[in-house]
């Protein structure tokens, strides 16, 4: 009796396995003919038009967030389109820290022109060597030694005068003005004679009175005039300040004029200036030589210009320098414009920068000088670009990130401080106003995880670029392919690529797209089997990569990963996997599974085995019974149940148990593209009918018993036809 539907069954031929491209049509010869420059971006029109919409839009907010696959060339698309909108915009200034001269803990941020950070760091270090030469000189002059005595003899003759007019005073009562070890006493003479104790208790009555009365009136006008003494004392400091300030302006005055005049088209460095200015007057004396300093002979034998830089770099002059966090100063061969940074390590400190510390004495101590910048401060006024998987895996730089976009400012902040792991005092940096966009690039589960659990990520990354994995494989796909090849070949010195070893490489990238209409966009992969294959031309010493160099580099890819597949294999045919692949068998199929290693993957057959019996029309699935089946799998055969009740059990239940398994599978199994295979199981052993061994099944199959298409075609068929050709090929395998 024939089969009514084989009509309808026709063997697939091998040919329609592959989609064939032997180069001709690609329109060259080889790739050293291909145009390479400005080439068109294929087949990410979404992708594109959303790079290009966030980089265009000026609103806070409208960070990007580049979600695809590893190695579609995501991230070099990107910073292609950064590059070339950054070249357009101006370049950004420079940003410094300066001391703040009324709190030392609260630095000023000051921003110049890009390039005039340089000049101003150069001028203040210039400037201060000058002024521990300029000072000491001013202060060693014979004009101001003469005005400083002058002060002192004025005071020194105040003090004679008021005390020698005491004197003469006490004098005409009998009473002398002494010095003793504690101060100024007074004690009683006679014939200009001071008496001791005894000399005046010999002394008559009257005598002794009056001098005591005279002692006591003389006492009380000698401490109102030693009260004055601490007034007159603080009128000469303040007389000698004055003098020491007056000194210093002569000395500081042109010095800082000529710093102004070049500076006078930037009003806040103009007040920084003016502040030093204030500041090296109050404190003139730390440019004064020290005492503690070099030894003489040490500091005789150097040069006056080493000395003043020695000094000026000393930890009391630090105040007066200008610490650059932000260089935007144009440089020879770098790219004019917007920077366009990519932080690769992205954790808090490098990301919003740092307060770093100097360990003196078992103490830590930090000023101005020390504050880092990190990637926001170097990307202000451009583009930051970061791995959004290497941002979320370092503790905090997240929720800064954040806080910086949302507060439109970057501030240095200490991570020790902010979470009081640490009781150092510290800085507290003006913030700098920020004006960045962030680029985060990730895979496309990271993205939709952030947007369902985090609040402000929409908030804050509005548009997002959805790289596909996959191209059209037409003739603007195909000219990509040769393109990249052309320009992976001219980048790295590589062999050019004949136009059929092109064309190998497209049927490799449609294979491993699984869809001859389709090419796999993990471009990256394909720059590896360009780069192997230029290898093996090499080796051979051809002049050109052959379609034969593309083929042996894909050989020698599989070998260097197969270890596990030909092992497999090399059970099978000792006997201890048992696929039979000769006759037939009742409710007994071959079904296919895929492995992947890495990123290696294979065909692996597998004996499904079903048997019946009488019961409740239950598909028991021991996979399932023993935990080592996945969700799609249990789905699988529960369809299964779905079909079989659907056709057979709509007039009364279906009275039998049945059983499914995979025959000597020891780990997990997952995936619905075996459900085909357990239902002709299912169905040849209710029906008692044999199946032959010689072919092997693949696909899922629907509640209408219709049978959908499959994945991983041609490893499932590879690693059926393997253990086949094994044991010799009889043509009736398929």
């Amino acid at each position: 009796m024939t089969d009514p539907n084989a009509a309808l069954i026709a063997p697939l031929p091998w040919q329609a396995l592959g989609r064939p491209c032997d180069g001709k049509g690609l329109g060259f010869a080889s790739t050293a003919d291909v145009p390479i420059a400005d080439a068109p971006i294929v087949g990410q029109d979404r992708a594109v038009q959303a790079v290009a919409f966030a980089i265009g839009m000026p609103h806070r907010g409208y960070n990007l967030f580049v979600l695809g696959e590893e190695g579609t060339g995501r991230s070099t698309v990107v910073r292609r389109f950064l590059e070339k909108e950054a070249a357009t915009r101006p370049q950004p200034p420079d940003w410094c820290y300066v001391n703040n001269f009324a709190d030392h803990r609260r630095p000023k941020a000051l921003t110049l022109p890009a390039g005039r950070g340089r000049d101003l760091q150069g001028d203040m270090k210039r400037l201060i060597e000058e002024l521990t030469g300029a000072i000491p000189a001013t202060f060693e002059s014979d004009d101001y030694r003469n005005r400083k005595n002058v002060i002192h003899e004025r005071f020194k003759e105040r003090h004679e005068k008021v005390l020698g007019a005491f004197q003469e005073k006490a004098q005409g009562r009998d009473v002398a003005l002494i010095r003793t070890p504690t101060g100024i006493a007074l004690a009683p003479t006679k014939d200009g004679e001071v008496l001791d104790p005894k000399q005046f208790e010999d002394l008559p009555e009257k005598e002794q009175g009056k001098r005591r009365a005279a002692i006591e009136e003389l006492q009380a006008e000698l401490e109102g005039i030693l009260r004055e003494i601490p007034h007159w004392d603080r009128e000469q400091r303040e007389q000698l300040r004055e003098l020491n300030r007056e000194v210093t302006m002569f000395a500081v005055g042109h010095l800082i004029d000529e710093l102004k005049a070049r500076w006078r088209d930037l009003a806040d460095a103009i007040q920084y200036l003016e502040a030093v200015r204030a500041d090296v007057i109050e404190n003139a004396h730390e440019f004064l030589p020290q005492e503690g300093g070099l030894p003489p002979a040490m500091e005789a034998l150097m040069a006056p210009s080493a000395r003043r830089a020695l000094q000026a770099a000393s930890p009391a002059f630090r105040r007066y320098q200008v610490n650059l966090v932000v260089d935007n100063s144009p440089r020879e061969g770098q790219r004019p414009g917007a920077p366009v940074i990519e932080e690769d390590h992205p954790t808090q400190p490098n990301l919003a920068g740092r307060v770093e510390h100097l360990s003196q004495f078992g103490a830590l101590l930090t000023d101005f000088t020390l504050i880092k910048g990190g990637a926001l401060h170097r990307a202000n006024g451009g583009y930051l670009i970061l791995s959004a998987r290497k941002l979320l895996m370092q503790p905090f730089a997240w929720e800064s990130l954040k806080r910086a976009l949302a507060a439109g400012r970057a501030r240095v902040e200490s991570l020790g401080e902010e979470l009081g792991w640490v009781s150092t005092v510290t800085l507290e940096p003006e913030p700098i106003p920020l004006d960045v966009k962030v680029v985060l690039v990730g895979e496309p589960m990271l993205y939709y995880l952030l947007h369902h659990y985090d609040p402000d990520f929409h908030e804050l990354f509005k548009v997002a670029a959805d790289f596909d994995d996959r191209l059209d494989r037409d003739a603007a796909g195909e000219a990509h392919y040769a393109r990249v090849v052309a320009a992976i070949a001219h980048a790295e010195n590589l062999p050019p690529f004949e136009a059929a070893a092109v064309g190998r490489l497209i049927e490799h990238g449609s294979r491993l797209a699984e869809d001859q209409k389709k090419l796999s966009a993990r471009i990256e992969t394909i720059a590896d089997l360009v780069r192997e294959s230029a290898y093996w031309a090499r080796r051979e010493g051809a002049t050109r990569v052959a379609a034969a160099h593309v083929g042996r580099a894909i050989e020698a890819g599989i070998f260097r990963s197969d270890r596990l597949r030909a092992l497999i294999q090399e059970t099978i045919q000792r006997g201890v996997l048992v696929i039979e692949t000769k006759g037939t068998a009742v409710g007994q199929v071959n079904g296919l599974s895929v492995l992947q290693l890495d990123r290696f993957r294979f065909g692996r057959p597998s004996r499904i085995t079903c048997r019946v019996s009488a019961g409740k029309g239950q598909v028991a699935d021991i996979e399932r019974e023993v935990e080592l089946g996945g969700p799609l799998h249990s789905k699988g055969v529960l369809i299964l149940s779905g079909f079989l009740n659907a056709r057979y059990g709509k007039e009364q239940p279906i009275a039998l148990n049945a059983s499914l398994v995979f025959e000597q599978s020891y780990s997990g199994v997952e995936g619905d593209s075996a459900s085909s295979a357990e239902l002709y199981a299912l169905m040849s052993a209710l029906a008692d009918y044999p199946i032959r061994q010689s072919l092997a099944v693949t696909g899922s199959v629907d509640q209408l018993g219709r049978v959908q298409a499959i994945g991983g075609v041609n490893e499932k068929i590879e690693g059926f036809f393997d253990v086949c050709a094994a044991r010799g090929l009889t043509g009736e395998e398929g």
